[in-house]
């Protein structure tokens, strides 16, 4: 059956169509709110909270063919919901053990990972949200607006200064110390 279809099912209460809808839809909602959160387990909180949300607002969705994005648009709210409770409350610190043994990878690939994770570590979490749904699920802006209520134009401005601040971020960032094969960081 397809999408359109299961959405009127769930629309009228049917839990099977609605599970088959959230199976669908859970693996990128959840990278989404990964990518957002930076955190595995809040990522788990958000796309549950949206679920939930989706069950209970499931009747008054307007336009049935627009689903996926109101589901996104409910999954980053739920993130930056998430977000706002963390402020208020006090920062966990998990330390790990300095015992560990440093394990150097050589793959390039997972440098400039790194440095992209880092770049987005430092954005807040609208500019966060924008540069996720727009490069990582790759959503054209029209539709990142409508996933967050804002104008195509606050999406652009945050865009462009969340690119910016990124770029910032990966010139200022001090190059890693190299690995010598078997030896010791020169």
């Amino acid at each position: 059956m397809d999408q359109r279809g299961l959405v009127e099912r769930a629309r009228k209460g049917d839990h099977d169509a609605f599970t088959e809808l959230a199976r669908g839809a859970v693996t990128r909602l959840d990278r989404a709110a990964r990518l957002i959160l930076r955190d595995p387990e809040l990522a788990r909180d958000a796309v549950q909270e949206a679920l939930i949300r989706a069950w209970r607002d499931l009747p008054r969705l307007r336009d049935p063919e627009r689903f996926d994005a109101w589901l996104h648009r409910l999954t980053v709210n739920s993130c930056l919901d998430l977000v706002r409770r963390r402020r208020r409350r006090v920062v966990e610190v998990e330390l790990d053990s300095i015992d560990k043994p440093t394990v150097h990878d050589h793959v390039g690939a997972l440098s400039d990972r790194e440095i992209v994770d880092a770049a987005m570590r430092r954005l807040d979490e609208h500019g966060r949200a924008i540069v996720v749904l727009h490069y990582f699920l790759g959503m054209p802006l029209t539709d990142v607006a409508a996933t967050l209520g804002v104008p195509i134009g606050t999406v652009k401005s945050r865009l462009h200064r969340a690119l910016g601040e990124m770029r910032v971020s990966v010139e200022t960032e001090p190059p890693s110390p190299t690995p010598v094969p078997g030896g010791q960081v020169a």
